[in-house]
């Protein structure tokens, strides 16, 4: 057969173009890398129980039916989150280990810790937002208040009496509180937990006696009568819980934002594809109708809105912090 009689046809034309293209190493190099071949972990830094360890256990094994390989939940508490984020830091490029956490923190992180041993906006590639849950504040039943009117006269009447309990240094419902006892002009100690967990659970053993947290967490504890609930940030009463608007409180938009991020330079196909799964779960029923269950709502987006609200949160928490001479330990 000469060269010219010889015409193979279109479809093997194309598989002819593709194993060329494969041997050089260029064959459907963004299709591929979308698949996974091994199995996902998602680090939550913070101990289990907590708002992203829920989160976490709920979107794990839809994501895992979603990409065909298992996906394990790896909590790496402590450093108020920071060690859990140096290890998705570090990770492989290929996006087999996320990070879901309270993004809060990586917003405050870099103002306070001036031994960051990463950098959130350049180690760390933000996948997609998931919820947003409104902060809960309450007390442990020894504190002798019913309303948040009657804490804010008992905290003036007994100045550093009460002890604020909180996920970690700089944590974001560290800031609240901080921010909070300064506008309202009262003092309460500032305890740190490793996690919103640890510290609801502080509060219902007594150790420590109030806790601004997210509703994901916290309302269990207030529907089980182990905590009593004050307040609730955002628009709408949850349980029956006032507002922080109708309290006469100050931060009625702070809340916890949880969001999964991935490791730098991890190829666009790989964060477009887990983009993609994770949106597809957060419009599941079920997955909308537990997270709603605790006050949370779900926040699906673009990597780029979540790094527009990544950089705009760390200039403006940024600012709080350094007004108030708050420093993180690690």
């Amino acid at each position: 057969m000469s060269r010219s009689s010889f015409r193979p046809s279109s479809a093997l034309a194309k598989g002819l173009v593709l194993a060329a293209l494969a041997g050089l190493g260029l064959a459907a190099g963004p299709a591929a890398a979308q698949n996974f071949e091994r199995p996902v972990r998602i680090i939550v830094p913070f101990a289990p129980g907590g708002t992203s360890d829920i989160l976490a256990r709920l979107i794990g094994p839809k994501l895992s039916a979603a990409i065909g390989q298992s996906v394990v939940i790896e909590n790496k508490p402590g450093a108020a989150g920071n060690l859990g984020a140096d290890t998705v830091a570090k990770a492989p490029a290929d996006g087999h280990t996320l990070l879901l956490m309270d993004v809060g923190s990586l917003a405050t992180a870099p103002s306070l810790f001036s031994d960051l041993t990463y950098d959130p906006a350049k180690d760390l590639a933000p996948v997609s937002m998931v919820m947003f849950g409104p902060y809960v504040l309450a007390v442990h039943e020894s504190v002798p208040v019913k309303t948040a009117q009657e804490l804010v006269a008992y905290a003036k009447a007994n100045p550093g009496k009460l002890a604020m309990a909180n996920s970690g240094v700089g944590a974001a419902n560290h800031i609240t509180a901080v921010s909070m006892a300064k506008e309202l002009g009262i003092t309460w100690k500032n305890v740190p937990y490793k996690g919103g967990a640890a510290a609801s659970r502080a509060v219902v053993s007594g150790e420590s006696t109030v806790i601004i947290n997210g509703s994901t967490a916290t309302l269990p504890f207030v529907a089980n009568k182990q905590l009593v609930g004050l307040a609730i940030t955002g628009e709408e009463r949850i349980s029956g819980i006032p507002t922080f608007k109708e309290a006469g409180l100050p931060g009625g938009d702070a809340g916890t934002w949880q969001g999964i991020l991935t490791t730098a330079k991890t190829p666009p196909a790989v964060i477009a594809r887990l983009n993609a799964e994770i949106g597809k779960i957060l419009q599941d029923t079920e997955i909308k109708a537990k997270i709603a269950e605790q006050g949370g709502v779900v926040k699906p987006g673009a990597p780029a809105e979540f790094a527009d609200w990544l950089k705009s949160a760390t200039e403006r928490w940024g600012g709080i912090i350094r007004e108030a001479g708050i420093k993180g330990t690690n």
